[in-house]
């Protein structure tokens, strides 16, 4: 019913915890040299843009969804479940198991497709190193 307050609310998190990362990151002048790594490190700021897109994404399809089924509705409380408190309790029990895996969920992916991605730059890396020898 209200699944996807929950990635939204991470969502929000994310895109505040990105931003402050880029400011950050523009500060800051080139990485050192004793990293070996260079041009090839990947900033937490890009890595945070791909999180923060992925649960918007879910978050606008799943809102779409439960605007096509009837559970968002343009009127206050604008959730249908909050009119009665038994669907009420329903609704937060999903968004406390339904929703939180979800966020979970698309937190892990995005964390092993990070680890994946920093694991073929640094490939990618010593590859071009030993070609330049």
């Amino acid at each position: 019913m209200a699944c996807f307050l929950v990635s939204a609310a991470e969502a929000v998190v994310v895109t505040v915890m990105e931003k402050n990362a880029q400011k950050k990151e523009e500060s800051q002048v080139d990485l050192p040299e004793s990293t070996g790594l260079g041009e090839h490190v990947i900033p937490l700021s890009r890595k945070l843009k791909w999180l923060s897109n992925m649960l918007w994404g879910g978050v606008i399809l799943l809102a779409f969804e439960h605007i096509w089924h009837g559970e968002v509705v343009p009127w206050f409380p604008f959730l249908a479940a909050m009119s009665d408190p038994a669907d009420a309790a329903e609704m937060f029990y999903e968004m406390a198991t339904v929703g939180v895996c979800m966020a979970m969920l698309i937190t892990v992916v995005w964390f092993v497709m990070c680890r994946v991605v920093d694991s073929i730059a640094v490939r990618s890396a010593a590859e071009a190193e030993v070609a330049h020898r």
